[in-house]
């Protein structure tokens, strides 16, 4: 136990310093100065409701390749000595760090009418964040994520004014029970995933794969291990392990590789399926050390998602998603369903 929390201190100032020195580009931009990545999830895209998880959104920047040995090359290094991460051939792996310049999410209950909500349904509650990701690819066949997130849960998270102004802008009543939401609170998540890809050539430049993925999130926003997987088909599968979601979902880890694109188009249609064990969910047990609002969180939750992506050479790509998810706490009348649309843009 000891060792293992000396190592977690270990590796959350090299993380910090990774957040602290975002402004500063990859020395690989001059070559492959990387994507950025516009991600949207809303109950709107696939359902009527508007309800629990209502809106995600989440703005990103992926780096071109790290040079081996350069200063964006050390952190992995520095990682891979204390920790069982980000080794295997140095010949056939790749490096990217992903910067998440800014990501919020919102939560309400089912009704958004009372200006007091029902204390049996889901809180009120606001994240806003920002964050890093370092991402080892190995040869195509498998990708490792480290990613920290740090941000505020509550009315700094600007949750209430991010959902009135919109309902007032397509001219939908307001959300009147934002009074009732969680309590300012500082938020961190350190996550650590890995993926593994297993392909199986068609014909006519059309294959399917398999990615199964394990992980777990650390944090007083969010603790969970989790499993899952996608099943795909297209073209030019190598380019990615699959959509990026917004956390806690199935995640392709933000990963692109256009140099693994055998033709300039590259397509899939997938489904896939995660299952959290979840151990804390600030959005429902309330805030960590404050009196708020709260209810009795399920210990398992499964999501199932389906999808396609389409994505022209590294220029441009276009993502839709639906999740289904299910009940999150005890109480709930029904499960969830949201959709997700994602815009990535190489910079040229």
């Amino acid at each position: 136990m000891g060792r293992g929390t000396g190592r977690l201190r270990a590796t959350l100032p090299v993380l910090a310093m990774l957040l602290a020195a975002s402004s500063h580009p990859s020395p690989a931009a001059a070559y492959d100065p990387g994507r950025v990545t516009l991600i949207e999830e809303n109950d709107a895209f696939a359902s009527r409701d508007d309800r629990h998880y209502t809106q995600g959104l989440r703005l990103s920047y992926l780096s071109g390749a790290v040079s081996p040995g350069g200063f964006w090359d050390s952190p992995f290094d520095w990682l891979a000595g204390p920790l069982p991460v980000f080794a295997g051939n140095a010949d056939s792996r790749k490096r990217k760090i992903e910067w998440i310049i800014l990501g919020q999410s919102l939560f309400t209950p089912a009704r958004l009418e009372p200006a007091n909500p029902d204390p049996r349904d889901r809180p009120y509650a606001g994240w806003l964040y920002t964050g890093a990701s370092l991402l080892q690819d190995q040869g195509g066949h498998s990708l490792e994520r480290l990613e920290l997130l740090l941000g505020v849960v509550g009315p700094s998270a600007l949750g209430k004014q991010t959902q009135n102004d919109f309902h007032q802008i397509i001219e939908v009543g307001q959300s009147h029970g934002w009074g009732h939401q969680l309590q300012d609170e500082p938020g961190l998540v350190l996550s650590y995933e890995r993926d593994w890809r297993f392909e199986l050539p068609l014909a006519f430049g059309v294959a399917v794969d398999a990615v199964p993925e394990l992980g777990a999130s650390l944090g007083n926003v969010l603790t969970y291990g989790e499993a899952g997987g996608i099943l795909r088909i297209g073209q030019n599968l190598g380019a990615d392990y699959g959509p990026t979601h917004i956390r806690p979902s199935q995640s392709g880890g933000g990963w692109f590789d256009a140099d693994r694109m055998d033709s300039p188009i590259g397509w899939y249609a997938f489904v896939g399926a995660q299952g959290r064990a979840v151990g804390r969910n600030i959005f429902l047990d309330g805030n960590s050390w404050q009196q708020s609002r709260s209810v009795d969180k399920k210990p398992l939750v499964g999501d199932l998602v389906w999808g396609a992506a389409l994505f022209w050479s590294d220029r441009l790509r276009v993502d839709f998603t639906v999740t289904d998810r299910s009940k999150e706490f005890y109480g709930q009348k029904f499960p969830d369903r949201f959709g997700m649309i994602t815009l990535s843009i190489a910079f040229w």
